[in-house]
């Protein structure tokens, strides 16, 4: 599979980083880098693809990866383009033929599926020693954060937090079964600049009685990683019905409830570990609640200002 060229950014002895290889094992002296995904070279390089090359980006994007897995056919009358236009925008990506660009997307599918025992141990077999494990495990952490605001748009990322910034807007805030925490901790932070902000928690069964007040106001928050929940999808495509702007928080292969989402902010999340980092993804919420809360001027200062009012006196 040929080597798609990073523009603008190189990693190691120079070598591109961020473009797709199809694995995750690269290694820059002797660390663990995770390479980028086919959606990130996606988001990265938009700019630069013709208006019908665009069309496929979006199509792709919208429903990753399935639609790349389709027949060159069928991905063109999905984006309303012609097959040449489809072979050319996978041209475009680096891939030698459209075989080489399906196998690297089904190498990402399978990545989406992987449970904690199919996933690296902390401290590989082979006897490493005693600071490795620790050394690996910082650099993968470094390398996450890195990787992820690099390939974060700043376009998206504005428009998430004019979103979150709007106080004529409800927002409310959802996780999975572990990311949960991220979506209480954005709640959390907005809820003190900002009125009109909710966690939704409790049982799935209990979702619907939130999202039959929700509408074209109503921003939705979603954090979802591998495995990826399937109510999370159903919840957010429900809400998408009803007119509200859905903005997931995912990884770098994209949870389905992209398909539903206006706004996508990916980040990395490998580490050598049974379990994936939400590391980068904390780093990226922090970023959103401190752009919001500066973006909010004024009325963030005077919030904060009444709730510290509020606060009991310090005991001397």
């Amino acid at each position: 599979m040929p080597v798609p060229q990073a523009v603008g950014n190189s990693g190691c002895h120079g070598a591109p980083v961020g473009h797709y290889r199809g694995n995750d094992d690269n290694r820059c002296g002797g660390n663990m880098v995770e390479e980028g995904t086919i959606a990130e070279r996606i988001r990265d390089e938009m700019s630069l693809f013709t208006p019908t090359e665009r069309k496929a980006a979006h199509v792709l994007l919208a429903n990753y990866p399935i639609a790349g897995l389709e027949t060159v056919a069928e991905f063109a009358r999905r984006a309303n383009i012609s097959a040449p236009t489809v072979l050319r925008f996978v041209g475009r990506l680096g891939f030698s033929g459209y075989p080489d660009f399906q196998r690297a997307l089904r190498e990402e599918l399978e990545k989406q599926t992987q449970s904690p025992l199919t996933k690296a141990a902390f401290r590989p077999e082979g006897g490493a020693g005693e600071g490795e494990p620790l050394a690996r495990f910082r650099d993968a952490l470094i390398d996450n954060i890195r990787e992820t605001f690099r390939h974060v748009p700043a376009a998206e990322f504005e428009a998430v937090v004019a979103a979150l910034a709007d106080a004529r807007r409800p927002v409310h805030a959802l996780g999975g079964r572990l990311s949960d925490a991220l979506a209480y901790h954005l709640a959390a932070h907005l809820r003190v600049v900002r009125p009109g902000v909710g966690h939704i928690s409790g049982q799935n069964a209990n979702w619907r009685d939130v999202l039959i007040d929700l509408g074209a106001r109503d921003v939705l928050v979603i954090f979802d990683i591998r495995r990826y929940q399937d109510d999370l999808a159903v919840f957010a495509a429900a809400a998408a019905e009803r007119g509200v702007t859905v903005v997931l928080f995912t990884d770098q292969w994209l949870s389905p409830v992209a398909r539903h989402a206006r706004h996508v902010v990916a980040a990395r999340v490998p580490v050598p570990s049974r379990w994936d980092s939400m590391t980068a993804l904390l780093g990226i919420v922090e970023a959103v609640v401190a752009a919001v809360t500066e973006a909010m001027g004024e009325t963030a200062v005077r919030r904060i200002s009444l709730i510290e009012a509020l606060r009991p006196p310090a005991s001397s």
